[in-house]
C-alpha cells in the first residue's frame, strides 16, 4: 500500500462535492484516485477538479483503490460497500448506513469477516467541541435527561430539496442518526423508544429510554423554514444543564479530523473505533424501532 491512501468517491451529489472529493483530495494521507456516480457528467466535474480517474463502474473503481469514501443513498451504499468490504477495502460510510437493518446487519458482518477500518460520517461527533464536551458529561455523570431540537427547511429549498430519498424517507433517516447518536453517547445507550409520532407535515417526536434511567425527547423535521436552521441537544441532571450546539466547527474540518482517524487505523491495522461500522448498525437498529413505534 502506498503511504498516501489510494480513496475512491461513490456519489457526486452536492455533499460529495463540498466535503467528500475536496476534503480526501487535500488531505496529506490520502489521494482522491477515482469517481464513479450514476451520472457520469456529475463524476466526472468532480474527477477534473481533483486529478481523479473516473470509473465507469462501481467494480472498476474498486479495482484501483485502497478506501472508498460514499456520499449516496442508502440502499445504494449498503449493496456497494458490502461488496467492497469483501473485496479487502476501508470504508468512509454516510449515515444511515443503510435502508434496513438486514442490509446493515450485512455490511457490518462482511466488514467485520473482512478486517477493514469503517468509519461513519456523523459529523458532529468528530468536531473538538463536541468531544470535549462528552467528556465533561462522562466526568461529572448524574445526568437524567436531554431535550435535543433539529429543525430545518433542507426539504424545502437548498441543495439537498432534490434528493428523493430524503424526501422518501425524511428527518428519521437523515437527521435521526446525528441526533440519536449525540443522545446516546450522552446519556448511556438507548434501550427503547417509549413513544414516536410523525405528523403529516414530517414532524417527529420521539422519546427515549436509556441504560441507567435516564430520558430524553427529540423534535425533529426538515420541512420548517428556519433560517438558521436549529440544531441543539440540551443536557441536564444534578449538575445543572449543558447545551451542545452544531455551530463551530465546519463539516469540512469535521470531515479532515474523520480522515486523520481513518488514515491512522488504516496504517495502524485497527479496526475498532467508537464511530465504526457497528455504531452505524446500532443507530440503524433505533431507526427501525422508531419507525415501528410511529406506525410504520
Amino acid at each position: 500500500m502506498e503511504e498516501q491512501l489510494r480513496v475512491g468517491l461513490i456519489g457526486a451529489g452536492p455533499w460529495a462535492t463540498a466535503v467528500h472529493a475536496p476534503g480526501i483530495a487535500d488531505h496529506p494521507g490520502t489521494r482522491l484516485a477515482s469517481v464513479w456516480a450514476r451520472k457520469p457528467e456529475a463524476a466526472a466535474r468532480i474527477a477534473a477538479v481533483h486529478g481523479a480517474d473516473v470509473a465507469s463502474s462501481p467494480d472498476e473503481l474498486l479495482s484501483g483503490v485502497d478506501a472508498v469514501a460514499f456520499a449516496v443513498p442508502p440502499e445504494v451504499q449498503a449493496e456497494i460497500a458490502t461488496r467492497a468490504a469483501e473485496a479487502g477495502r476501508h470504508l468512509i460510510l454516510e449515515k444511515p448506513i443503510a435502508s434496513t437493518v438486514e442490509d446493515a446487519e450485512r455490511l457490518a458482518s462482511a466488514v467485520e469477516r473482512a478486517g477493514v477500518a469503517s468509519l461513519v460520517l456523523l459529523t458532529r461527533r468528530y468536531a473538538p467541541e463536541t468531544k470535549e464536551l462528552l467528556a465533561q458529561l462522562h466526568r461529572t455523570g448524574g445526568w437524567t435527561g436531554a431535550d435535543a431540537q433539529w429543525l430545518s427547511g433542507a426539504l424545502l429549498d437548498g441543495p439537498y430539496s432534490h434528493s428523493p430519498w430524503r424526501h422518501e424517507r425524511g428527518a428519521l433517516h437523515d437527521l435521526g442518526p446525528h441526533v440519536f447518536d449525540l443522545l446516546d453517547v450522552a446519556l448511556g445507550r438507548i434501550t427503547d423508544v417509549t413513544a414516536a409520532t410523525v405528523s403529516a407535515t414530517g414532524l417527529w417526536r420521539l422519546i427515549f429510554a436509556h441504560e441507567g434511567g435516564a430520558t430524553s425527547s427529540v423534535t425533529m423535521s426538515m420541512t420548517v423554514p428556519l433560517r438558521p436552521p436549529v440544531a441543539e441537544v440540551t443536557v441536564y441532571g444534578e449538575h445543572g444543564y449543558r447545551r451542545l450546539s452544531t455551530s463551530g466547527t465546519s463539516a469540512q474540518d469535521c470531515y479532515t479530523l474523520l480522515l486523520d482517524d481513518f488514515v491512522a487505523m488504516v496504517h495502524s491495522g485497527t479496526v475498532e473505533h467508537p464511530l465504526d461500522v457497528r455504531r452505524g448498525l446500532h443507530l440503524q437498529r433505533i431507526i427501525a424501532l422508531a419507525g415501528d413505534r410511529a406506525g410504520g
